[in-house]
């Protein structure tokens, strides 16, 4: 008896089958765009002719094409159709579109799409099972909500840049744009959930987030502790509001954190450090005490660090199980052994660039891996495969461009 051995295909993504239209620019949008691609979606980037996305050509790194370092971080497994909305041929060649997708998301300032005629009224009577999410610099209501929002208005008004940097100090801004990336991950979640919602009803909405939201929504121990003392949050530099201590910390040959965050951890941090007395001063015999005098805590715990080398301080603390670190830079943390492992890094090959380097997938699934399927697109690259899917012949493509839908 014989049996013939037979490979089980892999299940499909998770999204496989989604169909997303990527009416976005810069990076919220983009990204919330890119991470419904790598579970699966089929992500369509509707861009005008000509220009595309903005983010093609800022940051002034010189490349071997026309697409800049950001773009190429913020758009893989998306296909560009290059599509003139202000024309009539244009967007009904877009409202065609419409009836094929699932999730259609914006990030243009409110009124916009209306002026355009695709606003959630407008797509929704085309397809109402559509979930179409807005991502703008305040949201579609309130009196700020047709101010321009970016990254920097909303960590300013949020209030976060009142409490980042130390006392004393000019506001700092985060080099990580939490609030342009957070408003991405939010409108994720909202996305998601509204297309579960209409597989359900049949029915889709109007997902609508914020950098100002996000901004405000991460302010999680800011905002806490605004409510339990009633005063605005201070400028801490690394320290943490709730415990200390619980910061970075200066050796000899660099910086590292360390996080004694309970009492368990600072009386051994107490014992590594020589000074067991430390743990019954009544300056810093709770975690409260510590708060309250952590300027003088510090340069005490520093006065052991600062005359021992960085990675000396980590291995000492951490063969007594305290929580320390080095801060590395991103050359270091990119290549460290851990992202290694977690694949944080990973090539692509790009029809212009050759090999470039991406970031990794920060989920990881066990059974439907994300996948790269597609390299960052370049402006309009699919434009004919994409009108042929809705049926248009060579000819009628052509009559489209005479029409100034598509690019001559």
């Amino acid at each position: 008896m014989s049996t013939t051995d037979t490979a089980t295909p892999a299940p499909p993504q998770p999204l496989a089958g989604v169909r997303v239209l990527d009416f976005s620019q810069v990076m919220a949008g983009p990204y919330c765009c890119m991470l419904l691609g790598d579970m699966g979606a089929d992500v369509v980037k509707i861009e005008p002719p000509g220009k595309g996305d903005q983010v093609r050509q800022s940051m002034g790194i010189p490349m071997k094409g026309p697409d800049s370092p950001g773009f190429l971080a913020l758009n893989r497994n998306k296909r560009s159709l290059e599509l003139n909305l202000k024309t009539a041929a244009g967007l009904e060649v877009f409202k065609q579109l419409v009836k094929t997708a699932d999730i259609f998301v914006e990030n243009s300032r409110p009124g916009v799409t209306a002026r355009l005629g695709i606003d959630y009224p407008a797509l929704s009577a085309i397809n109402p099972k559509l979930v179409y999410a807005s991502i703008s610099g305040y949201g579609q209501t309130g009196p700020w909500a047709l101010r321009p929002g970016f990254d920097l208005i909303a960590q300013a008004v949020s209030g976060a840049m009142s409490a980042m940097g130390r006392p004393d100090e000019p506001p700092v801004k985060s080099s990580i744009p939490f609030a342009d990336l957070g408003a991405g991950l939010l409108a994720v979640y909202g996305i998601l959930s509204a297309y579960i919602g209409a597989q359900h009803t049949g029915v889709g909405q109007h997902v609508d987030t914020s950098l100002f939201e996000a901004a405000i929504g991460l302010s999680v121990w800011e905002s806490a502790e605004y409510w339990g003392t009633g005063q605005p949050p201070r400028k801490i530099g690394t320290a943490n509001r709730m415990s200390a201590p619980y910061q970075a910390v200066q050796a000899a040959d660099g910086w590292f954190v360390l996080g004694a965050a309970n009492q368990r951890l600072w009386q051994r941090l107490c014992t590594v450090i020589g000074r067991p007395d430390l743990a019954d001063d009544p300056r810093f015999r709770t975690n409260g005490e510590r708060m309250r005098n952590l300027a003088l805590l510090m340069p005490i715990l520093e006065a052991f660090f600062v005359e021992r080398r960085r990675d000396d301080c980590v291995s000492l603390l951490s063969e007594a199980g305290i929580p320390a670190a080095p801060v590395l830079d991103y050359r270091e943390s990119l290549a460290s052994e851990q992202a290694v492992a977690r694949q944080m890094v990973m090539q692509l090959e790009h029809p212009v660039e050759g090999t470039i380097n991406n970031l990794g997938f920060a989920v990881k699934m066990s059974i439907t891996p994300q996948q790269v399927r597609r390299a960052p697109p370049l402006l309009g690259q699919h434009t004919e495969e994409l009108l042929a899917e809705l049926g248009l012949d060579p000819e009628a493509i052509a009559e489209l461009r005479a029409a100034g839908a598509l690019s001559p």
